[in-house]
């Protein structure tokens, strides 16, 4: 189970009051939320292994070189990101919690959650399971692995989960083509413009009819004029710079370099006594108790 751990904790914060804090009255709703969140999914899904996978950039400067326009909306006066500062001061409790816990943190310098996710799930024999909010990780999903995302945009209770033919019930696509997808009709949320004028059916239209923002690309080169939606084929000659750009932005890289690492959900706490430290100082011990409770069940 390969968490995209920032897209969880995010839905965390927002999820539970930041009314709930430690003694000092710093908040901690971000990091009780997690928990809970991962004793659910290891309660109901039994992974044998986790991986915590986390963002060492959350803009990465290839993206930005390729789009600027990645994720701009979201910089913040300093350069940074716009992340709350009440759910700021929690990641690095996150980590160390985790840490505590024995659960396999991963980030690489220079790339997003999502590069390492992809990586793994690249690099896996059996079957993966991905928890994220976010749609990219669509582009991940094969049937014969298999890889399917277990998407969170309904909450951790109500889990939607998406293989390749999910994927193709609600897009109309081929179940990996979903980064080709996303560049031509676009996503706002981050920053990525699409296509004028190419919204979610002509995106699929040109997809179930070329494969491919490649074999898109070939028609265009060759003035091959069947087989483009009317008015569409003007629209991405249009766009050809873009579309180039674009594709290195939202395709997940799946081949970086990664540090050898124990995935296996741990039995018992690796650092028990740091984690009763932990749980006493910052107001943990209901969440810390469930995921203690829900590793316990796996192994037993």
């Amino acid at each position: 189970m390969l968490l995209d751990t920032p897209s969880l904790y995010f839905r965390a914060f927002f999820g539970v009051p930041e009314s709930v804090t430690a003694s000092d009255g710093t908040p901690v709703n971000a990091i009780r939320g997690l928990l809970d969140m991962i004793a659910r999914l290891v309660r109901d899904r039994s992974p044998h292994s986790v991986v915590a996978c986390m963002d060492a950039d959350w803009r990465p400067q290839f993206r930005v070189d390729a789009l600027p326009s990645y994720k701009a909306h979201r910089v913040g006066p300093d350069g940074g990101d716009q992340t709350p500062p009440a759910l700021g001061t929690q990641v690095p409790l996150i980590e160390e919690v985790l840490a505590a816990f024995g659960i396999a943190q991963v980030g690489a310098a220079g790339y997003e959650a999502d590069d390492v996710i992809g990586t793994l799930a690249t690099l896996q024999d059996g079957e993966v399971d991905i928890v994220t909010g976010d749609r990219d990780l669509f582009q991940l999903v094969r049937d014969d692995k298999p890889v399917r995302v277990l998407y969170t945009a309904r909450g951790i209770k109500a889990l939607q989960v998406m293989g390749e033919a999910e994927v193709t019930d609600k897009y109309g696509i081929p179940g990996r083509a979903y980064a080709d997808f996303a560049t031509l009709r676009g996503d706002p949320s981050d920053g990525l413009p699409g296509v004028p004028g190419i919204g979610d059916k002509t995106a699929a239209a040109l997809i179930t009819r070329f494969g491919s923002l490649e074999g898109i690309e070939k028609a265009l080169e060759t003035g091959d004029t069947s087989g483009f939606p009317a008015g569409s084929r003007l629209k991405l000659e249009k766009a050809r710079d873009y579309l180039g750009s674009a594709e290195m932005v939202v395709r997940v890289v799946t081949d970086i370099p990664l540090p050898d690492i124990d995935a296996r959900l741990p039995s018992t706490p690796r650092a028990p006594e740091r984690l009763v430290e932990l749980t006493d100082r910052w107001n943990l011990e209901g969440p810390v108790n469930r995921l203690l409770g829900a590793v316990k069940a796996v192994s037993d």
